[in-house]
C-alpha cells in the first residue's frame, strides 16, 4: 500500500487510534452509579435479574436497543482516517 509523505509507523498509528477512539467511547456509554427500577426513557419495570447483571442499568430492554441503533450510526466514521482531515 502506498503510503506517500506519511511515516513508516503512520498505518499503525491510524490503526491504534481508531482502536484507542473506539474504547473510550465505549467507556464513556458505560452506566454508573445506582442502578433504577424503572426504566429512565420509558418508565417501564426493570427486571431484578437485569439489575443484578448490569450494575449502573438506567433503561429496560426495549429503550436500550433502541438507543444502540441511534449510536450505532455514528460508530463507523474515522475522521483520522479521512482524506478532508489528511489534507488540513
Amino acid at each position: 500500500m502506498a503510503t506517500g509523505w506519511a511515516g513508516d509507523g503512520a498505518v499503525q498509528d491510524q490503526i491504534d487510534a481508531t482502536v484507542k477512539d473506539a474504547v473510550e467511547r465505549a467507556k464513556s456509554l458505560l452506566p454508573s452509579g445506582p442502578g433504577l427500577t424503572h426504566c429512565a426513557d420509558c418508565g417501564g419495570e426493570i427486571p431484578e435479574a437485569r439489575r443484578k447483571a448490569i450494575p449502573g442499568v438506567r433503561l429496560c430492554i426495549a429503550c436500550q436497543e433502541a438507543e444502540d441503533k441511534d449510536q450505532a450510526a455514528f460508530a463507523g466514521y474515522n475522521r483520522r482516517g479521512s482524506k478532508d482531515s489528511q489534507l488540513r
